[in-house]
């Protein structure tokens, strides 16, 4: 509701004039200049909180960890200026009983080295491949500074991980990487071209299937071999051993496009397959 009186405000009464700071919603809190060791960037983390954070001191949270946090909450800074309202939906599906409270920690992108950081292998054309590297940084110093400032619940049983077209391919990537950090994975629209499909061989190549539950989708209208490279990673995880409707969810979204606007239509949908109410 504060968010959406602020936005009211800023409408309408000309706020924030000359770029002033408008203060977040006080279930968001914005962590910036935070470094690595892995990675040369500083960046900013945004982190919501679920109703009633504050009412239960005692009770703890499971997280999830969500790449290009910039578009996730606020239109001010999300790409074209349309964000995914993660906060708004997740309120609402917290409260009606759809979804256990969870805490959503959004992870900016660093611009020109978005690229670098996203894709797990090199391509002799585009660069790439620092997407391990930017796997130490969330395990080794982003969770544990989650973990430390807000009471989370840890285990990969707790822990999600997810994103947007290579945002959404470093994810299953690094899910692959760490099963024993990351259980849960948001796959929208994930880039399976890059470098020639080199997540399909990597996939084939793994010894054994990890213990991770997968939502993945693609809409069809999204340009290109999208919908038939989404098939084709549906059939490279189902070979892996992974079985739709127990731990994974395929969804080709019908008319949907490649934008903040069509991701936004489901987030709804993948909190309530990868987080429901217990």
């Amino acid at each position: 509701m504060l968010k959406h009186l602020t936005r009211m405000a800023t409408r309408f009464f000309g706020l924030p004039a000359g770029g002033a700071v408008v203060a977040l919603p006080p279930n968001l809190s914005k962590h910036e200049n935070f470094q690595s060791r892995f990675l040369p960037d500083e960046r900013t983390i945004i982190v919501y909180v679920p109703p009633g954070y504050d009412d239960e001191p005692q009770r703890r949270y499971p997280v999830l960890y969500l790449q290009d946090g910039q578009n996730l909450f606020d239109a001010k800074t999300a790409f074209g200026g349309t964000e995914w309202c993660a906060d708004e939906t997740a309120d609402e599906l917290i409260e009606s009983g759809e979804v256990e409270p969870l805490i959503i920690a959004g992870i900016y992108n660093t611009g020109e080295r978005r690229i670098e950081e996203y894709t797990p292998s090199r391509n002799v054309k585009l660069g790439g491949g620092k997407a391990q590297l930017y796997g130490h940084m969330l395990v080794e110093e982003l969770i544990p500074f989650i973990n430390k400032r807000y009471r989370t619940l840890t285990g990969p049983e707790n822990t999600g991980l997810g994103g947007s077209s290579l945002g959404g391919l470093v994810s299953l990537y690094l899910g692959l990487q760490f099963p024993q950090v990351f259980g849960k994975l948001a796959v929208l629209s994930p880039s399976v071209w890059w470098d020639n499909r080199a997540i399909l061989k990597m996939i084939a190549a793994a010894p054994s299937r990890p213990p991770l539950k997968i939502w993945l989708d693609m809409g069809t209208s999204e340009g290109g071999m999208s919908l038939q490279d989404a098939e084709a990673l549906r059939d490279a995880l189902e070979d892996k051993g992974w079985r739709e409707g127990e731990d994974l969810q395929y969804s080709e979204i019908e008319g949907a496009i490649h934008n903040e606007a069509a991701w936004a239509e489901r987030v709804g949908p993948f909190l309530k397959y990868l987080f429901p109410a217990r």
